[in-house]
Formats: C-alpha cells, structure tokens, sequence
C-alpha cells in the first residue's frame, strides 16, 4: 500500500511587490520539511474560522524566520524602532493559531521568528534589541552576503536532559545568528533548551507535545551540510510521521 508523507504547514509571509500584496514562503524553510520527510502545504493567512480545518489537515506546523519581527503590542510594548519592517497580518492568525495547535499537541518546529511568535502566543515578551543589552553579543550577524551572514557565529550550551538534548546529544555546538530580537521573558509552561555565551534563550520547548521546539537560530540554513540541522529535521519528521499514523489509524475507525 502506497504511504503518503505527513503534512506539513507553513505559514506565509506577506509582501507589497509593485502595486500588489503577495503571500510568500521562503524557499529554504519548504526545503527543509521536505527534508524531513513531510509535504510541504503553504498557508497563506487564515480567519478564526479556518484555524481548526487546517489543522484537520495538519501532521505537523513549521513556524518559519523571517525579515518582520512580532509586533510588539503583543507582548505590551511600543514599537522601538519604526525602520524595522513588521507583518500584522501574519501576526494576527498565527498568533491564536498557536495554542490550537499546542492543544492539539501537534509537533512544531518553530525557527527564528517563529519562535519568537511561539513565546508570545503562550504570553511571554521579547527584547526587541538585544545589540542594546549590556553584557549581550550583537545578533544580528555579519556580512553582506548570505554566506557571510548565516556563518557559524557562536556556541550555543545545552541543557541536559530537555528535547534538544536527547535530539542532538552534544553538549555544546555552533549555530548561526541572524536576528535583533529574542526571548525576553519565557512564556510560562515553556522549557529552556539551550543558550548562548551571553545567557540569551537559544532554544526552549513546549513540554505538553511529543515534539514542540523553538529554536533562535536558523538550521534550515545549508540544513544537508549540518549534522545538527538534519538531526533536528529527521526528528521533527518522525514526530509527523508518527502523528500522521496516528491520525489515520483514527480516520479508519471512524469508517468502519
């Protein structure tokens, strides 16, 4: 019997190009499911009253990066630099779409600001610049281009005994470091994974799934080439692979 891959969602960035709004997913984060196994289902926005139907299609969620950052006035706040660009839109279904899916208990990888959406749906705030921060490195990476800025920049330490721990089963090991804003205070009920040299949340988990990870930097970067990013990758697709199963085993019951 032919087996057909979990899916995947992958929310959409939105962008004015021309005169024109367009609904864009980068490439690498796409790659990256298929890497793992799954089919990739771009989702360009959605109402409240999609939010459930799509997860009834669901076997698992990448949050992926992008250039916006989470407005601010989700976590209390007002905007502290207006030159940096930001997406309402996305934050306006993603952010209630999260703990639906928690509730679910749907694996998640969420990457970058897509992490960062993870914290503040569950209630927690983020530094907004952490160049700023006494004491913290300069995140935002180095270079012009891509190459340069998605370099190994810094270790990250993990903690012992977490998700990331028994995914990767190092102690310590490179990443790179593409972005200004990060954790500030973590959501309750979240789990630290890993941090950086200067203290800064790396890494944290959602405790209530299988597999909910929320990493800073980006592994879908060169993920073929990094031993670490195709772990996590092949380990977030095992966790869809089995939720797929699951959810068929149960269509068919309802069938019989």
């Amino acid at each position: 019997m032919k087996t057909t891959p979990p899916v995947v969602l992958v929310p959409a960035c939105n962008r004015v190009l021309g005169q024109h709004g367009f609904h864009v997913a980068g490439a690498k984060y796409v790659e990256a499911v298929r890497l793992a196994g799954a089919l990739p289902l771009v989702v360009p926005d959605a109402s409240e009253a999609e939010l459930d139907a799509l997860l009834d299609l669901a076997d698992g969620v990448l949050l992926t990066g992008s250039p916006s950052n989470v407005h601010p006035s989700h976590f209390g706040e007002e905007v502290r630099d207006p030159a940096l660009p930001l997406d309402p839109t996305r934050d306006a279904w993603t952010l209630p779409f999260i703990p639906r899916l928690l509730e679910r208990r749907l694996p998640l990888l969420a990457i970058c600001r897509g992490a960062q959406e993870l914290n503040v749906a569950l209630g927690g705030s983020l530094h907004q610049a952490v160049h700023t921060l006494p004491g913290h490195l300069d995140h935002r990476g180095q270079g012009e281009t891509a190459e340069s800025l998605y370099a190994p920049a810094h270790e990250v330490q993990v903690e012992p005994g977490g998700l990331l721990a028994d995914v990767v089963r190092e102690g310590t090991f490179r990443v790179n470091s593409v972005h200004g804003q990060a954790v500030h205070r973590l959501a309750q009920g979240l789990r630290v994974e890993a941090r950086a040299p200067d203290g800064l949340v790396e890494a944290f988990s959602w405790p209530g799934a299988a597999f909910a990870l929320g990493v800073q930097w980006h592994p879908e970067w060169r993920a073929r080439d990094n031993p670490v990013s195709l772990q996590l990758l092949r380990a977030f697709g095992a966790a869809c692979a089995r939720q797929a199963t699951h959810r068929n085993q149960f269509k068919q019951r309802q069938e019989e």
